[in-house]
């Protein structure tokens, strides 16, 4: 794969890592930047999700991928792979930013998901010289160009001493809104988020939520429910829609014999309108 560069003032996407306090003289780049300016969101978190932060991960940036949000992140372990996989999923375009040169790609675990990003119209940059290996401050001085290319930053699950709150920390030098997704207040992975809260940051729930913020011309006149193909969807996605997660107990509620309630649950994922989160807990995509 060819590796290209430009400054980068010369591109209308990342003309805003112009005005950062420390600008990088080149953006090293394999794949497609966007050619004129969208929109983008920042998501960044822990290496290691909760089922809970996996879930809220993939259905935020899914749904903002699907307005046409660009999803910017550092294709790290954990919510970074999620939220550009997510993207990805749903033809959105995501960038994923690189504390290393492009040469070899950083974690090789998630070579193919950088590939996948190159090769669905996305692109993976750095601000490295191409053979420049893998050090760990260069991850919190990549955090900068991460926040830098986006509107907004979020969190969707991060620890007290998690590196995800440089990337927050930056993004309020750069005048950028730190969005956050509350968590449990017992769960030490919610702790980052939970204090981020309590200082200012925005709340979310939804993806409604950011577009108000930094995009409200994407946001729909009136958000529709989903409805099933038949009586029983229609019941399982209004139980999910309640926070309903749990297979058995859904099944409970419908009232639907073992093999009616695991036909329809195979229709509905096959369809696309549901997600399995593993461990017979499901989830509306």
């Amino acid at each position: 794969m060819k590796i290209n560069n430009i400054s980068p003032d010369t591109n209308k996407f990342t003309q805003m890592l112009s005005t950062l306090a420390v600008v990088p003289e080149k953006l090293y780049y394999l794949g497609n930047l966007p050619a004129e300016r969208r929109p983008a969101v920042a998501i960044v978190g822990t290496r290691r999700p909760t089922a809970y932060g996996t879930e809220v991960t993939t259905q935020l940036a899914t749904d903002l991928a699907r307005r046409g949000i660009v999803i910017v992140s550092g294709m790290a372990l954990g919510v970074d792979g999620l939220a550009h996989r997510a993207a990805l999923e749903v033809g959105g375009t995501t960038i994923a930013v690189q504390g290393n040169g492009l040469a070899k790609l950083y974690p090789r675990s998630h070579e193919q998901l950088g590939r996948e990003i190159i090769a669905k119209g996305g692109a993976v940059i750095s601000e490295y010289e191409p053979e420049i290996a893998a050090r760990d401050f260069q991850f919190l001085e990549r955090n900068r160009i991460v926040s830098g290319l986006s509107d907004g930053v979020l969190i969707t699950e991060a620890s007290a001493r998690s590196g995800t709150l440089n990337t927050a920390r930056h993004a309020l030098e750069q005048g950028k809104e730190v969005f956050v997704v509350p968590g449990n207040i017992t769960s030490p992975l919610s702790a980052g988020c939970n204090a981020l809260l309590k200082q200012g940051a925005t709340p979310v729930t939804c993806a409604e939520d950011i577009l108000e913020v930094i995009a409200p011309q994407l946001l729909e006149p009136q958000t529709r429910l989903a409805l099933g193909d038949n009586p029983l969807q229609t019941k399982i996605i209004t139980l999910l829609q309640q926070g309903i997660r749990d297979g058995d107990e859904l099944q409970r509620l419908v009232e639907a014999t073992a093999s009616d309630f695991a036909r329809e649950l195979t229709m509905m994922e096959l369809s696309g309108q549901l997600r399995a989160l593993g461990a017979n807990q499901w989830t509306l995509r």
